[in-house]
């Protein structure tokens, strides 16, 4: 069987586990540095959806990144943010927020309100030659991103790459990275096609999943699962309820990884000069 039109068999299964990050928020980490390489180029996942408001509502206060692409999704509530640049703004219910770190920012973001939130973030590597490149956001509406059919059975949210034609709000991101929001109707089956040798995940945010034509161990929500780099076609099928579920794959950097906090480089010496300029308070780069 050649590598085309070959089922993508699931190589690691991740149960999200919890986690306290910032000034207290209490989520529920999918995968970080322990991982690496499995999810070149994707470096974290985070799912920080929570009822309580006392869960959430400490934020993330002011911190640096250099080097990496930080994906927020919001489904419900809202988020503020600001930065050492002058952006600032609400990420609210449907939005995303595709933020490239690149030389270097310093930002927070603060969840807001009582009644929960739900939403997600995913970093992303970004590659030697571009770790110093000018930082900058690209802010999506809910308005702006596409909607389109899968089968009859399956739908998604375009927020990254492109689906029959359809293209995501997102540009000019260095891991040409698929990104989609997908809800399948129970118990049916549902068959996509990606990049053969990308690296392809998902994380199941409701009801149940089973992988393959004959799958029969179903994952709830909260699971993410890793498909092998071979082959071209995901396959699942759903269980007794609609499934919803972000379907995440990307173009593997091959190199080196420096991490530490919320830096990643390529050499524990840019680390060491990173922090050297965060102390020293040079770690903004001036651009004309």
């Amino acid at each position: 069987m050649t590598e085309f039109n070959r089922e993508k068999r699931i190589t690691h299964v991740l149960n999200a586990k919890p986690t306290l990050e910032g000034a207290g928020v209490r989520l529920h980490r999918g995968f970080a540095n322990a991982e690496v390489p499995r999810f070149d180029p994707f470096l974290l996942f985070d799912d920080f959806s929570a009822v309580n408001p006392r869960d959430y509502l400490s934020g993330f206060p002011w911190h640096p990144h250099r080097g990496i692409e930080t994906v927020t999704y919001i489904l419900d509530g809202n988020v503020r943010h600001k930065d050492s640049i002058g952006n600032s703004g609400v990420i609210g219910s449907g939005d995303i927020q595709w933020m490239s770190a690149g030389s270097g920012i310093i930002h927070e973001e603060m969840p807001e309100g009582i009644s929960g939130i739900r939403g997600f973030q995913l970093w992303v590597n970004i590659p030697k030659k571009d770790k110093m490149s000018h930082p900058r956001y690209q802010e999506i509406g809910k308005s702006l991103i596409p909607e389109v059919s899968l089968s009859e059975h399956a739908k998604a949210l375009v927020i990254a790459g492109g689906v029959f034609g359809v293209v995501g709000p997102v540009e000019d991101i260095m891991a040409d990275p698929l990104y989609l929001d997908i809800t399948l109707k129970r118990e049916q089956l549902f068959h996509f096609s990606v990049t053969p040798s990308y690296t392809t995940f998902i994380y199941i945010i409701d009801g149940h999943l089973a992988a393959g034509v004959e799958g029969n161990v179903s994952h709830s929500n909260g699971t993410i699962l890793l498909f092998e780099r071979k082959g071209d076609t995901v396959v699942l099928r759903a269980g007794s309820t609609d499934a919803r579920f972000l379907l995440v794959s990307g173009k593997p950097l091959n190199e080196p990884v420096a991490w530490h906090g919320p830096i990643v480089m390529n050499t524990k010496e840019e680390l060491v000069t990173a922090y050297a300029e965060l102390e020293r308070g040079e770690f903004i780069k001036a651009y004309s």
